[in-house]
């Protein structure tokens, strides 16, 4: 009996390590079973739609990759926050991203009338599913390797050094994502930018030592992805409809015409260095209050 009890408790995911009831756990488990919930609801109007299962597979796909910048988006939160319980979470969001991921592919199966031979022709025969077929390749040795037993089989080393893939994993997802996207660009093109921004956050820490970044960097790195967001969306649209890239940064100072993804990434970068100030000031705050009480002692 007690080797079922432990097998039931893996599955309580919504448990710590200890057994305890964790609400950061409860609410990522919500969160991450939350796209599901509303395809469900929106079952009638996808039902009426024109093909879908084509939407039900975009929509599998979109989420696959916003769980999986989140997974991204753990370690650089958990040192910004001070808060190293978001570790305690990252697996669960990397299984997320990759059930979503095979949902895609299943639902993509799906729609070539259950036929895999039909469904690897395709692959096979069209870029931007080659691309797709190899993120989920990747993410399905990543999420086969997320156990503890596997991280005591291949060591430290080499499971950090696999789990490493995740960056090349989310540039190949996100090619994948511009290329299926037929007209408006501007939510890859903001999703690209969010993922310069982690990826930059790794670096800037890497060249300084593995510190935390001060608000000053964190302001700067959002500047400097803003920058080449402008500059990379200007490149892209002046090659795609042969115009040129100065007449499409101009375009990114009328907002009548919406907000461009550059300026999304900026708003998104200030954010961060306002809850890095607020953080910074509240812990001082909280330092020199404890100070007092043991000099009034």
């Amino acid at each position: 009996m007690v080797p079922n009890v432990g097998v039931r408790a893996k599955w309580k995911v919504w448990r710590d390590r200890r057994g305890r009831v964790s609400p950061l756990r409860a609410v990522v488990l919500a969160g991450l079973f939350a796209p599901f919930a509303k395809a469900v609801y929106d079952a009638a109007a996808i039902a009426g739609g024109a093909r879908p299962i084509n939407d039900l597979i975009h929509r599998a796909g979109f989420w696959a990759l916003v769980f999986l910048g989140l997974t991204l988006a753990v370690t650089p939160f958990r040192r910004i926050l001070r808060f190293n319980a978001l570790l305690d979470v990252r697996r669960m969001l990397g299984i997320g991203a990759f059930c979503y991921i095979a949902a895609h592919l299943a639902l993509f199966v799906a729609d070539q009338r259950y036929s895999i031979a039909a469904a690897l022709h395709e692959i096979t025969h069209r870029v931007y599913l080659v691309i797709g077929a190899l993120a989920w390749l990747g993410l399905a040795a990543l999420a086969a390797t997320s156990t503890d037993g596997m991280v005591r089989r291949l060591g430290g080393m080499r499971w950090r050094r696999l789990h490493q893939i995740i960056y090349a994993i989310a540039l190949l997802g996100l090619i994948h994502y511009f290329q299926q996207t037929k007209a408006d660009v501007t939510v890859p093109i903001f999703a690209a930018g969010l993922f310069l921004w982690l990826v930059g956050y790794r670096l800037a820490a890497w060249q300084q030592g593995g510190g935390d970044l001060s608000a000053l960097k964190l302001l700067a790195l959002a500047v400097a992805v803003s920058v080449l967001t402008f500059a990379g969306e200007a490149i892209g649209l002046g090659l795609a409809f042969h115009v040129s890239p100065l007449r499409v940064l101009t375009a990114t100072l009328d907002f009548s015409a919406g907000i461009r993804p550059g300026w999304q990434v900026l708003g998104a970068g200030l954010c961060v260095v306002v809850v890095d100030v607020v953080r910074s000031y509240w812990a001082r705050r909280t330092q020199q209050a404890g100070a007092r009480t043991i000099a009034a002692e």
